[in-house]
C-alpha cells in the first residue's frame, strides 16, 4: 500500500500539465538537471525582448509564447528542441537580464517545493552584449543569491557551467568552472546536439577537471545510444549521466543487464532522468513506456529532473504527478528519488547530509503522518 492512499489527491489545476496533488506540492524536492535558459518565465522573455529591441519572438503574448515553446519542443527531435533556446539566450545578454532571470528561477523553484537545485547554463552563449565570461558567471551567481535570500532560506542553489558540444571552448569553460568553484559553482557539464558530437571530443576539458579535483557531468544517452554513455563513463570518466535513458539499449527484454548497464548500476553512477523532456525529444514514446520505472526496479540510481521548465512546460510537481498517475508511486518512492539526487549532488558531504536529514527526511515523515 502506498503512503499516498491516506493522503488527499486534490490540487490546483495547471494550464499546461496535470492537476498536482496537495501532498506532492508539499513534498521536498531536489533537481540536478535544469537549464537556466530553458526555464525563463514567458512574461519575462517578452519584457526583456522589448527592453533590448529583440524582435525575433514568434509572439509577444506571454501565454501564447509559453504554448509556442511547448509545441516547438514537442517535435520528437532533440535538434528541434534545442532550437527554442535561441530566443531565450537572445534576451539574456546583459548583467541585469541575467540577474533577473536567475533570481526568478530560484523563486519559481522554491514555490515548487524544491529545497536543492543545481542549475546549468553555457556562459559562452551570453557574450553578445559585451560581457566577459567571468562577468556572466558573476551576474548569474548574484541573481541566484538574491533569489535564495528572497526565498528565506527554503532553497539552496548551486551552478554547473556548461560547455557546448559543437564549439571548441570546453577547456576554457572548464577552467572558468575551477576559477569560480568557491563562489557557488560546483561543477561542469557538456551539452548540445549529441549526434555527431561525441563527448570524447572534449576529453582535454575532462582531464583538466580531474586534475583539479572538480566535479562534472555529461549529457549522454538521450539522442544517441549506449555507445554515448559508454564513452562518457569509460573514456571521459563522468560522475553523473545527463538523461542516460538509452542505457536500456544494453538491457535485454527479460531485464538482463549487459556489461555497460551493469557497470553503471553497480557503481551507482546517477542518471539525471527528465521524463517529460525525454518524450518531447523522442527518447521515449509516452510516460507508460518511459524506462524510469524499469531502471528504478533494476536498482539504478535514478534522479528526477525538469530539464527546461519553460521549454518542456513542466515543474517538478508535475513530473511527480505524471509518475503517480502512470506507475502509482507514493511519497516513499519520491523520497527515494529525492534522497538519491542530494546524495549525488556536487556538494560537500556535510551539506548533503544536512539537506537530507534536516529537510527531506522530516518533510516526507510529515507526509506519512498526515
Amino acid at each position: 500500500m502506498h503512503l499516498s492512499d491516506n493522503l488527499t489527491a486534490t490540487g490546483v489545476s495547471s494550464p499546461t500539465g496535470p492537476v498536482v496533488a496537495d501532498w506532492i506540492r508539499q513534498a521536498p524536492k531536489a533537481v540536478l538537471h535544469d537549464h537556466l535558459d530553458g526555464s525563463l518565465r514567458a512574461a519575462t522573455i517578452v519584457e526583456l525582448a522589448r527592453d533590448h529591441g529583440y524582435t525575433g519572438l514568434p509572439t509577444e503574448d506571454p501565454a501564447e509564447l509559453a504554448e509556442w515553446f511547448r509545441e516547438a519542443a514537442n517535435s520528437g527531435s532533440l535538434e528541434r528542441y534545442l532550437e527554442t533556446f535561441a530566443h531565450t539566450c537572445a534576451v539574456m545578454q546583459t548583467r541585469a537580464a541575467l540577474e533577473r532571470v536567475a533570481e526568478e528561477c530560484v523563486l519559481d523553484m522554491a514555490a515548487d517545493g524544491i529545497v536543492y537545485a543545481e542549475i546549468r547554463y553555457a556562459p559562452e552563449q551570453h557574450l553578445e552584449g559585451g560581457l566577459t565570461l567571468d562577468e556572466v558567471v558573476e551576474a548569474v551567481n548574484a541573481g541566484f543569491r538574491a533569489g535564495e535570500r528572497q526565498a528565506g532560506g527554503r532553497i539552496t542553489v548551486r551552478t554547473l557551467l556548461t560547455g557546448m558540444r559543437h564549439t571548441d571552448r570546453s577547456l576554457e569553460i572548464a577552467r572558468l568552472t575551477v576559477a569560480h568553484r568557491d563562489n557557488g559553482v560546483v561543477g561542469f557539464d557538456i551539452a548540445g546536439g549529441e549526434i555527431g558530437n561525441p563527448p570524447a571530443r572534449h576529453l582535454p576539458a575532462f582531464q583538466y577537471l580531474k586534475q583539479e579535483n572538480c566535479h562534472f557531468t555529461i549529457h549522454a544517452g538521450e539522442a544517441v545510444g549506449a555507445e554515448s554513455i559508454h564513452e562518457a563513463v569509460q573514456v571521459c570518466g563522468t560522475e553523473r549521466i545527463g538523461h542516460g535513458v538509452r542505457i536500456t539499449d544494453d538491457i535485454a527484454e527479460d531485464g538482463t543487464l549487459g556489461r555497460l548497464a551493469s557497470y553503471v548500476r553497480d557503481n551507482r553512477i546517477p542518471l539525471e532522468i527528465c521524463p517529460t523532456s525525454n518524450l518531447q525529444t523522442g527518447a521515449a514514446k509516452d510516460y507508460a513506456s518511459h524506462p524510469v520505472d524499469e531502471l528504478r526496479r533494476l536498482g539504478f540510481r535514478v534522479t528526477l529532473n525538469t530539464d527546461g521548465r519553460l521549454v518542456s512546460g513542466t515543474t517538478m510537481g508535475e513530473e511527480f504527478q505524471h509518475l503517480v498517475d502512470t506507475f502509482g508511486y507514493g511519497p516513499e518512492v519520491f523520497e527515494e528519488f529525492t534522497v538519491a539526487a542530494v546524495e549525488a549532488a556536487f556538494l560537500p558531504l556535510p551539506e548533503r547530509r544536512r539537506i537530507i536529514e534536516e529537510l527531506i527526511r522530516p518533510g516526507y515523515a510529515a507526509l506519512a503522518a498526515s
